[in-house]
């Protein structure tokens, strides 16, 4: 799955699950300088978001951060699971991690996203 990942430059990731729908999560070097995240809020289901909207917020022990929807659409799934296990988006934030799904207003045009080795060239400049 980890080749299917698409990245922005807000350091989230998002992936097609099939139907247009997209799952969205943040990348492995978001959560390492966010450190130990102890608290997930995650929108609401059904909630239609814009490009760009902040809609989530990951609190970690340093601080708080926006998560930002990368495409425009409607949230059909949460990660529930992280709740009661935050955790879950410092040990594996590309699978377990996930926090939402958007089914898509449209078509995504992957161009506007990076693939893993432009993201991690972007990095490492």
């Amino acid at each position: 799955m980890s080749e299917e990942l698409r990245y922005t430059k807000e350091h989230e990731w998002l992936v097609p699950v099939g139907d247009g729908v997209w799952r969205i999560g943040v990348s492995d070097y978001a959560q390492e300088q966010l450190g130990d995240i102890v608290a997930v809020e995650l929108p609401a289901t059904d909630a239609a978001v814009t490009a760009g909207q902040a809609c989530a917020v990951l609190e970690s022990v340093k601080s708080a951060s926006d998560i930002y929807a990368p495409i425009a659409g409607t949230i059909v799934k949460v990660n529930d699971q992280l709740e009661d296990s935050p955790e879950k988006v410092n040990e594996s934030p590309t699978s377990e991690g996930w926090l939402f799904e958007i089914k898509a207003e449209g078509e995504v045009d992957l161009k506007e996203f990076m693939d893993l080795a432009t993201y991690q060239s972007g990095l490492d400049a």
